[in-house]
């Protein structure tokens, strides 16, 4: 539904509870999802052999066993699963158990067709993938219900289970269904949310176009290729990941009927954003929160993107440790080109992870299948054997997180930046007609966030009914989205004290996508003390000059002059163009704080340069002085501190720091030296 701001002690509520789920290995949890069902018997004990080498101690099982569970309707048989429990336990290994619920048996297709989801032209999915299920389905309800209890009592008290995997990558190809149960659910979803259908008319402002409901029996889901309204949209992109929600529930209630102190979670597809389905709003739901992360081979950013994405799993977590549930040993298979993670590349996005909270470093997959639309899939073990490099990089990896076994547990030192990121604010911009009809949204989070990466500042990507108290700077990047209260969070933030920067295009709309009217950034414009009355985006070939020597891309904006009154200060004008002359950055004192608003987009370096000014005002330093190219994290336990410091680039770094390399033993005093594409580790000497 619509966004409810939180207070701070449900936050801290929700954390405690998160705190409170025991992790499943003793030290960080190291292996992949494991399907011996695919495999002879031999195969898997050699599986087991290479397991003990590699130093893997977890790995997830049974996410596509419904049919090995229930070859027929009715007919159960956990044979095989007590065979492979007894076995991985013996071997000291632990299972993430999933409940199957992703990969739907044939017979169950055959018996029910109904329940495959519909497309946008309510055609309905072919037999034969993944999550082949519409999520508002009693049908697939009841079915998943019955594999589920019958799978959670049959285990129950099995010493191996350590942990509970809900089904996989919800959302993962089911996100959105059309056919008849989904409109019907989709119809009573809106009536409970407005209640009249005066109300939804009006806040779906369905008198535009003359689309006027005289009852909610005519209200559908938004099929077919209609350009349709941008409220129903975004209502739908709320229901569609609440319908998906409410499976996960049912799921988890009844795991933890029957297997109470294990906890329970499902893997998240955490991205660039918008993600598909809301999971800043699902979190709380997770007793340890889990992610899938898979860089893109081309992408020259990619340990970047990496670092996005962790620093957003921190602000789902609330600081807390979470999961690398799957990631990439090598190539993955969907992109059109598929390359192979460079020597020494697989270890530096592992221990990246693990530097901004994940206790764990898990893959898809163990072994390299030899059939099925991920055959060419990588793995751990790939098809060429343990005598690949990619075994071996991954053996030395597992020795690697047994040298970091104490790093488990602590957490991500304190952030004094903030990054505010909310999903409806991304499913809001990409519903309906804009300016700019491929913004992508997230963009220029990512490219403030790079700036901070750059300057080795690490910022918790948050959501923004996050309480603010602890930062100095809060980073308001295109949030087209917001509610009243959340904006006068960051209105009070800034009068406490606290800097803000508001970026362009944010603020435009309220929660049922409905732009504010006086002029924009809308929630932010008191704030601020300014007032854009035009956007004025440029073609990829256009760029515009500011006084300040700053280059500007795609989008700028019509300010007007600040009055004295507004107490804005202009500190760069365009020089250029129809906009010659008028204010591009502002700034304005507020209570105790300032407020900026940048309404032009920047390019990488001038954004550089204006991150060095707030940086500098707010006197918030780097986690590390390094050299260009050096990742540096900090981590924080009880008794010690852990510097990660991941060199990216082609030559050696520096960095300084006094300690012991976990990874070596040697001991460092002042300067570290890190290796062209190296890893250091430092238990830092005199801190705690």
């Amino acid at each position: 539904m619509s966004e409810v701001a939180q207070s701070p002690d449900d936050e801290r509520v929700a954390a405690s509870s998160r705190r409170s789920a025991p992790w499943p290995t003793e030290s960080l949890s190291f292996g992949g999802d494991y399907s011996p069902e695919q495999w002879p018997w031999e195969v898997v004990l050699e599986d087991l052999a290479l397991m003990r080498e590699a130093g893997v101690n977890l790995v997830t099982l049974g996410v596509f066993s419904w049919a090995v569970h229930e070859p027929r309707e009715g007919v159960f048989d956990f044979t095989w699963l007590d065979r492979m429990l007894d076995l991985l336990h013996e071997n000291g290994i632990a299972v993430d158990l999933a409940t199957p619920t992703a990969a739907v048996p044939m017979w169950l297709h055959r018996l029910h067709p109904e329940i495959l989801p519909q497309d946008r032209h309510r055609h309905p999915l072919a037999p034969g993938g993944r999550l082949g299920w519409c999520p508002s389905s009693p049908v697939f309800r009841g079915y998943a219900l019955r594999i589920v209890e019958r799978l959670a009592e049959h285990v129950a008290g099995h010493p191996a289970v350590r942990m509970w995997h809900v089904s996989n990558e919800l959302g993962g190809g089911n996100a959105r269904c059309h056919c008849p149960v989904s409109n019907a659910r989709f119809r009573e979803w809106v009536a409970a949310k407005y209640g009249t259908v005066d109300a939804l008319n009006a806040a779906w402002g369905m008198a535009f176009w003359g689309n006027t409901y005289s009852s909610f029996e005519e209200v559908t889901t938004p099929w077919g290729e209609t350009a349709h309204n941008p409220g129903q949209l975004l209502d739908y992109e709320r229901f569609s990941s609440d319908e998906l929600l409410d499976h996960y529930r049912a799921e988890k209630d009844v795991l933890r009927g029957l297997a109470p102190g294990v906890p329970v979670t499902t893997n998240f597809m955490v991205g660039l954003g918008p993600d598909v389905v809301d999971y800043t709003r699902w979190a709380d739901e997770m007793d340890i929160v889990a992610n899938d992360h898979y860089t893109f081979g081309p992408d020259p950013l990619r340990h970047q993107d990496l670092a996005f994405s962790g620093d957003r799993m921190r602000g789902l977590s609330r600081g807390e440790p979470w999961m690398l549930m799957e990631h990439a040993t090598g190539a993955s298979s969907w992109h059109r080109i598929n390359q192979p993670k460079a020597p020494g590349e697989l270890a530096r996005h592992a221990l990246a992870h693990v530097a901004r909270g994940s206790d764990s470093v898990m893959y898809f997959q163990w072994r390299a299948p030899r059939s099925g639309t991920e055959k060419f899939h990588s793995a751990m073990l790939p098809h060429s054997g343990p005598q690949s490099r990619v075994f071996r990089d991954v053996v030395d990896l597992g020795a690697h997180l047994d040298a970091l076994a104490e790093v488990r547990g602590s957490t991500v030192a304190s952030a004094e930046v903030a990054i505010l990121h909310d999903n409806e604010a991304g499913w809001a911009l990409k519903s309906g007609l804009k300016p700019i009809n491929d913004l992508r949204y997230a963009d220029t989070a990512r490219a403030v966030h790079n700036a901070l990466f750059a300057r080795a500042v690490t910022a918790d990507v948050v959501a923004p009914w996050t309480a603010l108290d602890a930062y100095r700077l809060v980073i308001v990047p295109g949030l087209f989205l917001v509610s009243d209260e959340n904006a006068r969070t960051v209105h009070d933030f800034v009068e406490a004290g606290g800097t803000v920067l508001v970026t362009w295009f944010s603020g435009i709309v309220d929660e049922v996508n409905t732009v504010r009217l006086g002029g924009y950034p809308g929630a932010f414009r008191s704030l601020l003390g300014v007032t854009s009355e035009e956007f004025s985006p440029l073609d990829a070939d256009q760029s515009l000059r500011l006084d300040n020597g700053w280059t500007v891309r795609r989008w700028a904006e019509r300010l007007r002059e600040p009055a004295p009154d507004d107490g804005a200060e202009v500190l760069a004008r365009h020089t250029e163009g129809a906009l010659a002359g008028g204010p591009a950055l502002t700034r304005r004192r507020v209570g105790a704080g300032a407020a900026y608003y940048l309404s032009v987009d920047l390019d990488p370096e001038s954004l550089g340069a204006l991150v060095d000014r707030l940086l500098e005002e707010k006197e918030i330093g780097p986690t590390a002085v390094v050299s260009r190219g050096v990742e540096a994290v900090r981590r924080v336990g009880d008794d010690a501190s852990y510097l990660f410091l991941i060199n990216h680039s082609e030559d050696d770094g520096r960095a300084e720091a006094s300690g012991v390399d976990l990874l070596t033993g040697a001991e460092h005093s002042g300067i570290v030296s890190i290796a062209a594409g190296g890893v250091v580790v430092i238990r830092e000497h005199g801190r705690s």
